[in-house]
């Protein structure tokens, strides 16, 4: 067992994958000898050289264009895009090209890749640099998404997305790159589609993703300490495929439930967990679903504003709280 950071995890999760597999490359922009914007691909260049990590010109569409041509020709590459807002750039790669390609060619063409990305606020980047965009990812069929809260989930997930079959896209957040936590030695492979109870209880069920896990659970000691209410959190870390059966099973044993989303409030992943709530365990329900969001707004660059707007453990625990008392 050691302590690892997340961001040290994106790093070993990768190493993990290109020892096993040499198959397995990787490229990006600033990947290679600086390690990353982020420090998040440290030691890579020298472990693996640079006919596996390779740097890219700054380009988005260039990264994803050479990514789905390595796919489709036999390797399984790791292709980062250093802002998820960057995504905009090159959506068309992900909604169009090799999303579809599996489906298109009858299954003759596989697009095995992960597009790891630095996703979410927090850290006063600004509207352009900021946004939590999972839920454009999940929008589009062909697309697995995943997003890890821990430094063990980060490389369990990381293997899961580069041995999957189809492209997966792997959002890293950026406030959690600081974050610690243990890490099991050796080889550490987990399952998409897979959600993780991390507190259990009984008086209203929790679903959050990311950086809203760590204030999901703090949000759920405090309603314990102070208002004697016992919540279940559930770290829901994919959206697609999606654990429907966790999260309906203790929806079933809490008859209440509360989403925490950093997406903004129209159409996040949230609005389609509720429906699914509602569709499959409405009479098991003693309340309405509640959702607890960013506004639907770009997000400010100020640190008041920025705290403002991302839900805190104060506003999830407050919510909570009197939800459960009306």
């Amino acid at each position: 067992m050691a302590e690892l950071t997340y961001r040290e995890a994106v790093a070993r999760g990768i190493a993990q994958e290109m020892e096993r597999d040499p198959d397995v490359v990787f490229l990006g922009e600033d990947v290679a000898k600086a390690g990353g914007v982020f420090k998040a691909t440290v030691g890579l260049y020298e472990q693996f050289g640079p006919q596996r990590v390779r740097d890219t010109p700054i380009s988005e569409q260039a990264i994803l264009g050479a990514a789905m041509g390595a796919a489709m020709t036999g390797l399984k590459p790791i292709a980062e895009i250093m802002f998820s807002d960057f995504i905009a750039v090159c959506f068309d790669y992900l909604a169009n090209h090799f999303s579809k390609s599996r489906y298109m060619t009858a299954g003759q063409v596989k697009c095995p890749l992960v597009v790891r990305t630095a996703n979410g606020g927090g850290v006063r980047f600004g509207a352009q640099h900021s946004q939590s965009v999972e839920n454009w990812a999940m929008l589009i069929p062909g697309l697995k998404v995943v997003a890890p809260s821990t430094p063990r989930d980060v490389i369990g997930l990381m293997a899961a997305a580069v041995r999957d079959p189809d492209p997966v896209i792997f959002f890293e957040h950026k406030s959690l790159y600081a974050a610690k936590g243990d890490v099991p030695n050796g080889e550490i492979v987990d399952r998409l589609g897979t959600a993780k109870i991390v507190r259990p209880g009984k008086d209203a069920t929790i679903l959050a993703l990311a950086l809203m896990v760590p204030r999901a659970l703090a949000a759920a000691e405090q309603l314990q300490a102070q208002h004697g209410i016992n919540c279940e959190v559930i770290d829901v870390r994919s959206l697609v495929p999606l654990d429907t059966k966790t999260i309906l099973e203790s929806v079933s044993r809490t008859s209440r439930v509360f989403t925490v989303e950093e997406n903004p409030r129209l159409c996040g992943w949230g609005a389609e967990l509720v429906s699914i709530i509602a569709d499959e365990a409405f009479f098991h329900l003693d309340g309405p679903p509640v959702r607890i969001t960013t506004p639907h707004i770009p997000l400010p660059a100020a640190a008041n504003l920025e705290d403002l707007a991302l839900p805190s453990t104060e506003r999830i625990a407050e919510t909570v709280r009197k939800a459960l008392a009306a």
